[in-house]
């Protein structure tokens, strides 16, 4: 059950106007412009509440009047009404009459996914071709109990979960509410404010708690809710209904079937072929057979024992499995558009090349690079690489998100292990944090046991460890390496994102020297502090 919201009866009126259902946890912006969707959703990423109260309180201002005698009524989920205007008629002839993939990528629509775990938020994020932003455990604090009459701590719960799992969950949450303000004390005290105005000072602070969030993020269990919007095409919304559908986590065969009914209440030609039995009910079918048939194979192999394969004692590690390609491709390709001869011919050419007549070139090729924005050409994309890692969850959190590559990752068990921040053992916090990876331990092998394996994640710490692959081209991993590697990042994935570099310059140096704006530094540092710093001066 997800918690209810109040909303007071002007509010209701309005929100009528721009959300397909008023209470429902899952729903969609419809008869909004674009630039106020846009806005919307950047927004909500850092914002505490949910989607429609930041529409009321921040927004109301920048929304078309109500049109004169409107009802302002809430479309029924049971009958929506079809979309109005003569751009919405075009596009349901089109479709219907061709009923071809590439209508549907045509028309896109915005939906909120709320009170979601952050097991579920991966699920939803799998699919390439959409964009999406996620409530940040950076900015947002987990310390305070929801509101209202259900109130509790703010994770996934369910009946059949049992007492134990609650109990589990509460004691995690109230470790984290207990250990944030010590830490945030301790940062205070470890990096304090340079000479300045008030400004400066607010910057310090919010520098400070970022610091504190992103020690103390680790405790969260993976059951904690979050808020997430999406934009998607109609093509993408449909095959994520579908996958939703098909999936063992009941929480996400429930959200299936809440944005099934979301975007039929937007657009309902985007979702017209999921509920017919020989179209949606066939994928479905073959999703799951297929999700069936992994396991099976897997059993019979004798390769579903995690416990079995974890990782060795040293922990974290980033290990480059596979290089599809060498420098003299990588040049080959950057100079084919340029070139008036066949691909074949530009490689015989290259080949007769010097190793520093080839680096030469590359970097040449890259041009100047004034910042890490400034991405070679395509050429890049010749190359390559495939990386086995084992980090916290939270890290793979962050490194997941990156669409243009292949993410590849296994189910979230405790087998390979967890570990206390170094500051939070320096604070004098380790012995509560230890307890609390504990605790998390315990719930996760109580669920097991009592047959949720599909549920058991939600127990787990964000800080216990997960093994996954990352297989991207060079040019992708340029991006990551230089985005997740930098000064403001979270150290977990900062680690990941600096060896993926190292592990590339060692096969492909002229490759490693092209990501010039990897930061490889490891000093203590309040990361955030710069950011804020520019975010102030531009206020």
């Amino acid at each position: 059950m997800s918690p209810a919201e109040v909303f007071s009866d002007d509010e209701r009126t309005l929100l009528a106007r721009h959300v397909t259902d008023v209470d429902a946890p899952v729903f969609a912006l419809v008869d909004l412009p674009e630039t106020v969707k846009a806005a919307l959703f950047a927004r909500y990423s850092r914002h505490p509440g949910t989607l429609r109260r930041l529409l009321l309180d921040e927004f109301a201002g920048d929304l078309p009047p109500a049109p004169a005698g409107s009802a302002h009524a809430t479309p029924s989920p049971a009958a929506p009404a079809p979309p109005a205007g003569r751009a919405a008629e075009l596009y349901e002839r089109v479709f219907v009459g061709y009923g071809d993939d590439s209508v549907a990528q045509l028309g896109g629509v915005h939906v909120a996914c709320e009170w979601v775990s952050n097991v579920l938020t991966k699920i939803l994020q799998r699919p390439r071709l959409g964009a999406y932003l996620e409530q940040s455990t950076r900015y947002i604090a987990y310390d305070q109990p929801l509101p209202g009459a259900g109130g509790g701590w703010r994770y996934h719960r369910e009946a059949a979960l049992g007492p134990e799992y609650e109990r589990a969950m509460d004691e995690l949450f109230a470790t984290y509410a207990r250990l944030l303000p010590a830490m945030t004390a301790w940062v205070a005290e470890r990096f304090p404010a340079a000479a300045g105005g008030s400004a400066g000072r607010a910057a310090h602070a919010r520098a400070v708690k970022a610091k504190a969030l992103d020690l103390v993020r680790g405790l969260l269990p993976a059951g904690s809710l979050s808020h997430m919007g999406l934009f998607a095409s109609g093509q993408a919304v449909e095959a994520l209904i579908l996958h939703l559908l098909a999936h063992p986590l009941p929480e996400a065969r429930r959200c299936g079937e809440q944005l099934l009914r979301a975007v039929r209440a937007a657009l309902p030609s985007f979702v017209a072929r999921v509920e017919r039995p020989d179209r949606g009910g066939v994928w479905i079918d073959y999703l799951r057979e297929r999700g069936a048939a992994e396991t099976r194979i897997a059993r019979q192999l004798g390769l579903d024992d995690a416990s079995v394969y974890a990782a060795t004692p040293e922990g974290p590690s980033v290990r480059l499995t596979h290089v599809d390609g060498d420098e003299q491709r990588l040049l080959t390709a950057l100079l084919f558009e340029a070139a008036g001869t066949s691909e074949a011919r530009v490689r015989a050419r290259v080949e007769r090349l010097t190793a520093e007549q080839r680096a030469d070139a590359i970097a040449e090729l890259c041009g100047p690079r004034s910042n890490r924005r400034h991405r070679p050409g395509r050429g890049f994309e010749a190359l390559r690489y495939r990386f086995e890692i084992v980090s916290d969850y939270g890290a793979f959190r962050d490194l997941q998100r990156h669409r243009m590559l292949t993410v590849q990752w296994q189910t979230l068990t405790p087998h390979l292990g967890a570990a206390v921040p170094t500051e939070v053992e320096a604070a004098g916090r380790g012995d509560d944090y230890r307890r609390a990876l504990d605790v998390s331990r315990t719930a996760w092998q109580r669920l097991v046991d009592d047959g949720h394996r599909a549920q058991a994640p939600y127990a787990l710490c964000l800080g216990h460890r997960i093994r996954y692959v990352l297989d991207l081209n060079a040019r992708e991993a340029m991006h990551v390496a230089e985005l997740r590697s930098g000064r403001e990042g979270h150290p977990a994935y900062r680690a990941v994102a600096q060896q993926l570099h190292r592990l590339i310059a060692d096969v492909h140096p002229a490759v490693g020297a092209a990501m010039r704006f990897v930061d490889h530094g490891e000093e203590p540092r309040l990361e955030r502090i710069e950011a804020e710093q520019r975010r102030a001066a531009r206020e």
